[in-house]
């Protein structure tokens, strides 16, 4: 017997998810032919910057299990392309908080693994109430994925 058994609720998000995922998905970029130069995993790591908590260095690169030497590689690249800036803290100006710029906002949608236009058309075939409430949902499923990833499960 699994959680699925139990829960009614894991039985309708495991039929729910690969629903939307096949409905919306695009096929996966390498870095020569995405419109912006990114790689998937770049434009994930553009996404885990526009979540807000994690614009620290530091706490990125623990969230992402990745090296802070990896990291800057990646935010100096990423950086160069204009996607996200590097400000100076007021508080302590040795700290440098990072910030997803416009065209960071940009690349996101034009990589993300969702197509936006199918996730317009999706969203279009509810109502504003319908919509709204479907939109929290998935952020409330986001935010507590992210506490799960963080627990290390």
């Amino acid at each position: 017997m699994d959680e699925r058994d139990d829960d009614p609720d894991v039985w309708e998000v495991l039929l729910a998810y690969p629903q939307i995922y096949h409905a919306c998905h695009t096929e996966h970029r390498i870095r020569s032919s995405s419109p912006s130069g990114l790689t998937s995993r770049d434009a994930g790591l553009l996404a885990h910057l526009a979540v807000e908590g994690l614009c620290r260095p530091a706490a990125l690169a623990r969230h992402l299990g990745v090296s802070p030497s990896t990291l800057s590689a990646a935010l100096a690249r990423l950086e160069a392309g204009g996607m996200v800036a590097r400000d100076v803290d007021s508080s302590d100006g040795r700290r440098r908080p990072i910030r997803l710029t416009a065209e960071g906002r940009e690349a996101i949608a034009e990589n993300n693994v969702l197509e936006p236009a199918r996730v317009a058309a999706l969203l279009a075939r509810l109502g504003s109430a319908e919509r709204r409430s479907a939109v929290e949902g998935l952020k409330r499923l986001a935010h507590a994925a992210r506490l799960l990833r963080e627990e290390g499960r």
